[in-house]
């Protein structure tokens, strides 16, 4: 009776773990604090205000090229884990996490508005879809591609047996042209140059504060449909 309830116990906490783990998960705080922040055309949006805007991506300069399917974008992410065993349990080890960003427009029905995420110190939350991946395995080859990749980060695809590690590897990119959903606190700014098919001499920028980070994500369910 007693071994029943420690069971049941155990299995409580880690129900609570795994719900509160799911709750504070960066892509879930995204989610409901931008549902919090009501809409506003960019065109529209008030000083020192905390403000969302749902657009698309515009470089600002030669853009970003993702490591493995090459796609020009402003900000990508990605993670390689490799399976490793101890004893009788395994668990996926990450053994390359690397994010990069640059500056970059986004045009909301033709109202331009600049986000400036900085890597040194960190000034944003972000969440990317991860719609590029690739695997290897004992009996699963990988791509002369995604050796190249592996090649690239030092990682040797096979073991000392001569073996094929099992490694897997997700991209998530906010790629020029896509629509994305950026907060955070509104400015305004005088332009030092004009922007071809923009006639104003000023421009809305969404920056962070010692409170409030940017958020950035191309969550599907986040952005916003108003004309």
């Amino acid at each position: 009776m007693k071994g029943a309830i420690v069971v049941v116990i155990a299995l409580s906490i880690v129900g609570i773990i795994g719900l509160i783990t799911h709750y504070f998960s960066v892509k879930n705080v995204i989610i409901r604090t931008l549902k919090k922040i009501p809409y506003k055309p960019a065109s529209s949006l008030k000083t020192n205000e905390l403000s969302k805007v749902s657009g698309k991506a515009l470089h600002v300069k030669e853009p970003l090229i993702a490591p493995y399917s090459k796609r020009k974008c402003v900000f990508y992410q990605i993670e390689i884990q490799q399976k490793v065993s101890n004893g009788k349990s395994s668990h996926w080890k990450t053994i390359v996490s690397e994010e990069r960003c640059q500056d970059f427009f986004i045009n909301s029905n033709s109202d331009f508005v600049i986000v400036s995420p900085k890597e040194h110190p960190k000034n944003y939350t972000c969440f990317l879809v991860k719609d590029q991946d690739q695997n290897s395995g004992t009996f699963n080859d990988p791509s002369p591609k995604f050796v190249a990749l592996l090649q690239h980060y030092n990682i040797n695809h096979t073991t000392l047996f001569g073996f094929n590690k099992r490694l897997r590897y997700k991209e998530g990119v906010i790629e020029i042209g896509e629509t994305i959903t950026v907060a955070g606190i509104a400015k305004w700014k005088s332009l030092s140059e004009p922007i071809p098919e923009y006639p104003y001499s000023k421009i809305a920028t969404l920056e962070s504060s010692d409170k409030q980070k940017l958020m950035i994500t191309d969550l599907p369910d986040v952005i916003e449909k108003r004309g």
